[in-house]
């Protein structure tokens, strides 16, 4: 009697169980192999935005002018008192060039501020043009977002004393008529962010021996124009 081949029941459960266990390491190696891209490329994304966001606040930081955006009376030595540069924990105003794509007009008053909205912290920007410049014409356009998602965040301001030394960090500007030498962001970010804010420090490119003749004069173009002078002699 010929004996007939083939597979027993056993045989087909175990091939069907060992062939179930393959396609599940293979099925979970692929979601995690995408996983693991879609997070790559989450962070790339964040990183280039918030590389973008730091180049851009240091550029308009180093571009800051001496120039008033706002008189508040006469002064002690009665010429007219000049704001040009207000500075808190989360908010600093000032003067300087912007971008072409974003400005026009000459210098602009420039407002970054650290605001809550309905997603969270976020740091946004804002800018007037000088000339005929009220508070209430910052608000008038949408705000630019830089940076979201942040869990706190602080301006810090360094200046000098009267023998020209370096003062500490302080995260309140006191004189408004005077100009920063330093100014500093730092952020941190909510739980769950994948990348970091690198500590920010800007210098103000103005000489600051200008910013205390601009105090006492009542022009701020010709303080500026000294300075270009100044700097054309030493060439």
């Amino acid at each position: 009697m010929k004996r007939e081949t083939g597979f027993t029941l056993v045989e087909i459960l175990l091939a069907i169980t060992l062939l179930s266990m393959l396609l599940a390491l293979a099925y979970g190696g692929l979601h995690a192999s995408t996983k693991a891209t879609e997070r790559g490329q989450v962070i790339l994304e964040e990183s280039s935005r918030i590389r973008m966001a730091h180049q851009f606040v240091r550029k308009q930081l180093n571009q800051a002018i001496p120039m008033a955006f706002n008189q508040t009376g006469e002064n002690l030595v009665g010429g007219e008192e000049q704001e040009v540069f207000l500075g808190g924990p989360q908010s600093i105003r000032f003067v300087g060039p912007m971008p072409g794509y974003l400005g026009f007009g000459g210098p602009q008053v420039q407002q970054l501020s650290v605001v809550q909205d309905d997603e969270g912290m976020v740091l946004i920007l804002e800018h007037a043009l000088v000339q005929g410049f009220e508070e209430s014409i910052l608000t008038e356009s949408l705000p630019i977002r830089l940076i979201d998602h942040i869990a706190s965040a602080e301006f810090q301001f360094q200046g000098r004393d009267e023998e020209g030394e370096l003062t500490p960090w302080v995260s309140v500007w006191e004189d408004p008529a005077v100009m920063p030498v330093a100014i500093s962001l730092s952020i941190e970010f909510e739980e769950g962010s994948y990348t970091e804010w690198p500590w920010l420090v800007a210098a103000v490119k103005i000489d600051p021996s200008v910013v205390d003749g601009v105090t006492e004069s009542t022009s701020y173009k010709s303080a500026i124009q000294k300075m270009i002078d100044r700097r054309q002699k030493r060439k």
